[in-house]
């Protein structure tokens, strides 16, 4: 459920096509909140203490600083069960699991169905590369991990500004 302030800190961005994808992904994953950060030192402190809340991070001795431990099975990626979607007839290799596009993001939207309920989704806004160059990415983040969006942050450089003027 989108609240006013943050349809308003989408409608703000002026671009139609975020606005669909975040309505999209929000009526989808049916979170419980949605915050849509725009990269201010407050929406950077609030991530950082709510990973500590949601118990994904745990403060150090060290002020400032905070771990995350993976669980021992969350190492690396599942390769029996990774697929690369691929359009029908398209193959490449028999040690790469494929699997047909259009039966893989169908599996993957049944997935998505509902798997916020209760949660709150961090809407985030990145810059890949500098900022204002024509050469930058602008990524779109959808989580309900305060614990990744944490680390985007650390990461990346903010762009919700690169998202006003990178167009549709």
């Amino acid at each position: 459920m989108l609240t006013t302030e943050a349809k308003a800190k989408i409608s703000t961005l002026n671009n139609p096509r975020v606005t669909k994808i975040v309505e999209q992904y929000v009526a989808l994953c049916k979170p419980a909140k949605v915050t849509v950060l725009t990269g201010t030192k407050e929406d950077l402190q609030y991530v950082r203490e709510l990973a500590i809340r949601n118990r994904e991070e745990h403060k150090l001795a060290m002020n400032g600083h905070t771990i995350h431990w993976d669980g021992y099975n969350d190492q690396g990626r599942d390769k029996e069960n990774t697929r690369v979607l691929l359009p029908k007839g398209k193959s490449l290799s028999k040690e790469i699991n494929t699997m047909d596009r259009d039966d893989g993001i169908a599996e993957m939207m049944r997935m998505l169905d509902g798997v916020m309920a209760g949660k709150e989704m961090l809407v985030s806004f990145y810059c890949l590369g500098p900022n204002k160059s024509r050469f930058s990415l602008a990524a779109l983040q959808m989580t309900d991990s305060a614990y990744v969006t944490h680390s985007e942050n650390i990461l990346y450089r903010q762009g919700y500004e690169q998202f006003r003027t990178c167009g549709d």
